[in-house]
C-alpha cells in the first residue's frame, strides 16, 4: 500500500500545485542564470554588472514561459483543440440586392 490517501484532486489544489512548480522553477532558473551571470561577468566582462542582469532575466523569462505554457495549455507548440462536438452549419443566405425595378 502507498502511504499517500488515495482521495481526489480538486482544482484549488491542482492549481496550487502547478503554482508551487512554476515558483520552484523561476527560483531555479533566476538563481543559475544569476550564477551564470557572475562567473561570466568575473572572467569575460571585467566585473560589469550588466552580464548578471541579462543572464537573471533571461532565467526569469524561461521560467514564466514554461509557467505560461503549463497554464494554457493552448500555447504548447504543436498542440490543436479540436472542438467536442463540430458547431453547426449555418444556412447560406444570398444578399439581397438594393436595386429596384420601376
Amino acid at each position: 500500500m502507498s502511504s499517500k490517501d488515495s482521495k481526489p484532486s480538486t482544482s484549488d489544489s491542482i492549481v496550487g500545485q502547478k503554482y508551487d512548480r512554476c515558483l520552484a522553477d523561476l527560483i531555479l532558473k533566476a538563481g543559475v542564470g544569476f550564477g551564470v551571470g557572475v562567473v561570466a561577468s568575473v572572467i569575460l566582462f571585467r566585473r560589469r554588472t550588466w552580464p548578471i542582469s541579462l543572464s537573471t532575466g533571461f532565467g526569469i523569462g524561461a521560467a514564466y514561459a514554461d509557467c505560461d505554457r503549463s497554464f494554457n495549455l493552448a500555447r504548447v507548440p504543436g498542440t490543436r483543440i479540436i472542438p467536442a462536438s463540430p458547431p453547426p452549419a449555418a444556412p447560406a443566405v444570398e444578399p439581397k440586392s438594393s436595386t429596384h425595378v420601376v
